[in-house]
């Protein structure tokens, strides 16, 4: 079982920044294929990124590339999700979620089993 609690979202202007927290507990924190999903009201869930915790390896959705990063702190057993150049579009529940495996389809929400409770991010423009 692995447990994931998001942190960190909040409202901002347009241009502003945000960097969201994912405290992982219960597993092994390594060899996890850890993402960032958004969920717009009234759309589908959608990957924003992920990283494969064994190597590093960080993949993004285009949208976000050049604006976000994920990262990982092992001693502290927390993914993070830097949000900058923010804009309104990006408004939306933030998700993490975890699957014991390599991150091989990474941005589409049924390959992963553990989510957390999400977290809201609200960009005005």
């Amino acid at each position: 079982q692995v447990y994931l609690v998001e942190s960190g979202g909040g409202s901002v202007q347009a241009g502003g920044s945000l960097r969201l927290s994912c405290e992982v507990s219960g597993y092994t924190y390594r060899s996890l294929c850890m993402g960032w999903f958004r969920q717009p009201p009234g759309k589908e869930r959608e990957g924003v990124a992920a990283i494969y915790t064994a190597a590093g390896s960080t993949y993004y959705a285009d949208s976000v590339k050049g604006r976000f990063t994920i990262s990982q702190d092992d001693a502290k057993r927390t993914l993070y999700l830097q949000m900058n150049s923010l804009k309104p579009e990006d408004t939306a529940m933030y998700y993490c979620a975890a699957i014991p495996q390599i991150c091989a389809r990474w941005y589409l929400p049924e390959e992963y089993n553990y989510w957390g409770q999400g977290t809201q991010v609200t960009v005005s423009s």
